[in-house]
C-alpha cells in the first residue's frame, strides 16, 4: 500500500485540469436542497457544488467519488457520485467500498489506544520487548522505538524498506513518516491479542461502532463492491491501470478457500505464507500485505465518517470507546512537521487553520486511489471524500474547501 508522498506508477500532481479543480473559487455555499434549517452551518456540500460535481469530476478525470459529513458528532449526510469502473460504468453506491489508503492509520491508532486504555499496551515501552520482526537490522535505535513513536511518526524508520530495518534518526527526534513502523506495531497488537489485525479491528472498533462496511481483507463480495482505480486521463478513460490490491486479493482467495479461513482474519504470518505459496519467485513485502495497518482498509465513506465522529468533543462516551483523556491525547500536537502550522498527534495530522484546530489525514494507494478526511473536534464536524483516480486529491481538496469555507494551509499531500 502506498501512502503520503510515495506513489507507484504514473504520478501527476496538480497538473493541468487538476490544478484548476483544486484552486477554484469558494462558492456562496447556499444551504438549501432538502436540508433542515438546523444543518445550515454544517459542512454539507451546497446544492450548487453537488450539481457541479459531475462536471468537476470530468475535468479532473475522476470517475467515482463518495462524500460523507458529520455534524454535531453524528453522520448527517452522504452521497455517491459517478462510476466504480469507467469501462463497465457500474455506479458508485452508498455501500461501495474504496481503499482508504493511509487514512487506515488513524483507524488502527484508535484500536491501539483502546489497548492502552485497557493497560494491555504501554505507549512508551519499546516494541522490541513485545515482538521482534524478522526484518530488524542491527541498528541500536531499533531497541528504543515505542508505540508512541509509531503513532506520531518519529521512529526514524523509512516509509517502506526493501531490506533490514534501520533508522535515519533517533526515535522521537524528528518527523519521519513510516508505513513500516505501523506494520511493526500491527505485529505487536496481533501478539497481544492472539488474533489477526482484521479480527482485532472488528472486536475493538468496527463491531461496536456499527461500521458494517469496513474490512481488512478480500473476498468475492468485496471484489464486487470495491471500486477500480483510474489513472490520469485520457488513459484512464480507455483502459485501466494495474489494480494491485484486487490482483493480489483474487490470487490469495484460493489459499483462503483451501485453508477455510477468510483473509480478513489472517495474521501477518498467514499473509506472508500465502503470498509465498501463490508467488514463490517474489519475496513477500510488508508494503504489499492485504491485511495492512498502514493502508489496507477497505470501507465506505460513511463508515469512515462514523469513525471520525468518535473523535468529537462531547460530554459522554460509550463504555467501549477510548477515554476522553486518550482521545484528547490523539488530538494533541506532539511533533512539528517541516516547520509549518502542521503537527502530528497520535495517528492524526493536526493543523491550526483560520477556523481553529483541525484533525485530518489523507491517503494515496498506488497513485490511483485518493482519500481525504478533515474534522473539527470542538464543533463536532467532519467531512470525508473518497475517490478512485489519480487526480482525486485535487478534487477532494476542492470539495473540502467549498464545503467548509476553510482555506487549509495543507490542502494536498
Amino acid at each position: 500500500m502506498m501512502s503520503d508522498g510515495t506513489i507507484l506508477g504514473r504520478r501527476t500532481l496538480l497538473a493541468g485540469s487538476a490544478a484548476l479543480i483544486a484552486v477554484g473559487p469558494v462558492s456562496a455555499r447556499a444551504r438549501t436542497d432538502a436540508r433542515s434549517s438546523e444543518a445550515n452551518d454544517a459542512w454539507i456540500p451546497s446544492g450548487e457544488l453537488v450539481r457541479d460535481l459531475p462536471r468537476l469530476m470530468r475535468i479532473a478525470g475522476v470517475p467515482g467519488a463518495a462524500i460523507a459529513v458529520v455534524d454535531r458528532g453524528k453522520l448527517v449526510w452522504s452521497e455517491s457520485f459517478g462510476v466504480k469502473n469507467i469501462l463497465t460504468r457500474d455506479p458508485v453506491r452508498e455501500d461501495t467500498l474504496f481503499e482508504a489508503a493511509s487514512m487506515t492509520k488513524p483507524v488502527f491508532a484508535y484500536a491501539v489506544m483502546r489497548l492502552v486504555d485497557e493497560k494491555r499496551l504501554d505507549l512508551d515501552r519499546p516494541l522490541a520487548l513485545y515482538r521482534r520482526p524478522a526484518n530488524l537490522g542491527t541498528d541500536p535505535n531499533l531497541e528504543r522505538i515505542t508505540a508512541r513513536h509509531v503513532l506520531e511518526h518519529s521512529t526514524g524508520l523509512p516509509n517502506w524498506a526493501s531490506g533490514p530495518l534501520v533508522t535515519t534518526s533517533a526515535p522521537g527526534s524528528r518527523y519521519t513518516y513510516s508505513g513500516e513502523a505501523f506494520i511493526w506495531l500491527q505485529l505487536v497488537v496481533e501478539t497481544i491479542m492472539g488474533m489477526g489485525l482484521g479480527s482485532v479491528m472488528q472486536a475493538k472498533l468496527f463491531g461496536p461502532a456499527g461500521m458494517t462496511r469496513s474490512s481488512f481483507g478480500w473476498d468475492e463480495e468485496i471484489a464486487r463492491s470495491a471500486v477500480f482505480g483510474h489513472s490520469e486521463p485520457p488513459e484512464g478513460e480507455q483502459t485501466l491501470p494495474p489494480q494491485p490490491t484486487r490482483e493480489l486479493g483474487d490470487r490469495l482467495l484460493r489459499v483462503a478457500a483451501k485453508r477455510r479461513k477468510p483473509i480478513a482474519s489472517w495474521t501477518y504470518e498467514d499473509s506472508v505464507e500465502a503470498m509465498r505459496e501463490t508467488d514463490p519467485a517474489t519475496p513477500p513485502s510488508t508494503h504489499d500485505l492485504l491485511v495492512n495497518s498502514a493502508g489496507g482498509l477497505l470501507m465506505t465513506a460513511s463508515d469512515y465518517a462514523k469513525f471520525m465522529a468518535l473523535m468529537m468533543d462531547r460530554p459522554k462516551r460509550a463504555a467501549w470507546e477510548i477515554s476522553d483523556a486518550t482521545r484528547q491525547a490523539m488530538l494533541t500536537p506532539r511533533l512539528e512537521v517541516r516547520g509549518r502550522d502542521i503537527s502530528r498527534g497520535l495517528g492524526w495530522e493536526l493543523e491550526q487553520s483560520p477556523a481553529g484546530p483541525l484533525f485530518q489525514h489523507s491517503g494515496s494507494n498506488y497513485g490511483i486511489f485518493k482519500t481525504l478526511g478533515v474534522g473539527d473536534a470542538r464543533r463536532g464536524r467532519a467531512i470525508v471524500v473518497f475517490t478512485n483516480a489519480t487526480n482525486g486529491n485535487a478534487l477532494a481538496a476542492r470539495i473540502v474547501r467549498e464545503a467548509t469555507g476553510i482555506d487549509r494551509l495543507k490542502s494536498l499531500i
